[in-house]
């Protein structure tokens, strides 16, 4: 029930050691007590995705997957809350005596829910090798009218990546059906 209009739509909020966490995170497999954050506040762009005279933020913390063993039943909320401090100290003062409503996503709902691999939030790791041309293809190579859409296909990650890959499979489909039924 506060505005923050000093906030852009896009923050990131680096730690005192993003390779070190990243490490931490994604080969490690720890979940860390410091944080590198992206917050998104859509409010700045377009107000009407809030009440008036509030704001509206989207945080993302880089965890790592469900093999680091993390109890996120136990976990989840201590953990909201460090990053909501952390929130405070950097560019939201007073931001948890303002929270009106709260979501928390962790891995464990990405899986249970999005029946996503290991909790993941996104797909594959963008290595040159997993980029472009390299990414699965729409068509599976390897069973028989398995076709693929999103993140983690070709084109690519981002909504507009996604959309172009159901485009294309919207063109497809038809001609293999009707092949088929030739």
């Amino acid at each position: 029930n506060k505005q923050y209009p000093d906030v852009p739509h896009h923050t990131m909020v680096l730690g005192p050691r993003y390779e070190g966490l990243l490490t931490d995170i994604f080969k490690n497999h720890k979940l860390t007590d410091d944080f590198s954050l992206y917050l998104h506040r859509p409010t700045a762009t377009d107000p009407s995705v809030a009440p008036a005279g509030c704001d509206c933020f989207y945080v993302l913390a880089p965890v790592p997957h469900l093999d680091s063993g993390t109890d996120w039943a136990k976990e989840a909320e201590s953990y909201k809350n460090a990053v909501c401090k952390r929130l405070e100290e950097t560019l939201l003062p007073d931001l948890g005596q303002h929270v009106v409503t709260s979501h928390v996503m962790t891995p464990q709902h990405f899986h249970d829910d999005l029946l996503s691999y290991k909790g993941a939030a996104f797909g594959l790791e963008p290595l040159l090798l997993q980029s472009a041309w390299f990414r699965p293809h729409n068509r599976s190579e390897d069973i028989e009218n398995l076709f693929m859409v999103g993140a983690s296909t070709h084109p690519g990650a981002g909504m507009p990546g996604v959309l172009m890959s159901a485009k294309a499979l919207e063109t497809v489909i038809p001609v293999i059906h009707n092949q088929a039924n030739a």
